[in-house]
């Protein structure tokens, strides 16, 4: 018999989790990121999270900074460096993890799913051949291989260099 574990998840099981105040997708603060809060990075228009509770190891929510529920609410500026950064998060877990692709999209609505329905985001999930078996479909168990603070680790850098003015990544074609 195999064992299954998912150690990040215990202080929420027993109750001991910090209890987020306000949103979020609006951590308190100006750091540009945060280990604790699994921030990846807080740019002056976007914020990258690591999913808490993910489908797979590197699954990413990126958000607006400001609070809209909806695209549609959004000005061009914002739209812009929201899409800009759902796909540099893309090309850098594709750099990192190197999945066999992604499922990308966002909830609008909690009629559509959204857990969390009045700040728009985005979900990155990196996915593999054969990342997931029988057992999400019969035990409604998801596992993921990585620790969620090790993932982080391994992405921050990446992030990071997106904040340096020294760096200037231009988007590619793959």
């Amino acid at each position: 018999m195999k064992t299954l574990m998912a150690p990040w998840r215990m202080e929420h099981v027993e109750g001991k989790a910090d209890k987020i105040s306000g949103c979020l997708f609006e951590p308190p603060g100006s750091a540009p990121f945060d280990r604790k809060r699994l921030m990846l990075m807080r740019s002056s228009k976007t914020v990258v999270l690591l999913n808490r509770f993910p489908y797979t190891n590197g699954h990413l929510l990126v958000a607006p900074i400001e609070h809209v529920a909806s695209i549609t609410s959004m000005n061009q500026e914002s739209l812009c460096a929201l899409m800009e950064m759902v796909s540099a998060a893309t090309r850098i877990l594709q750099e990192q993890l190197r999945p066999d692709g992604f499922n990308i999209g966002c909830n609008l609505g909690e009629v559509a799913g959204a857990g969390i329905a009045d700040h728009l985001h985005f979900h990155i999930v990196p996915r593999w051949d054969g990342d997931h078996n029988f057992m999400t479909v019969l035990a409604e168990v998801r596992s993921v291989p990585e620790h969620l603070l090790t993932t982080f680790d391994k992405l921050l850098p990446r992030f990071q260099a997106l904040l340096s003015p020294t760096t200037v990544e231009k988007p590619t074609n793959d």
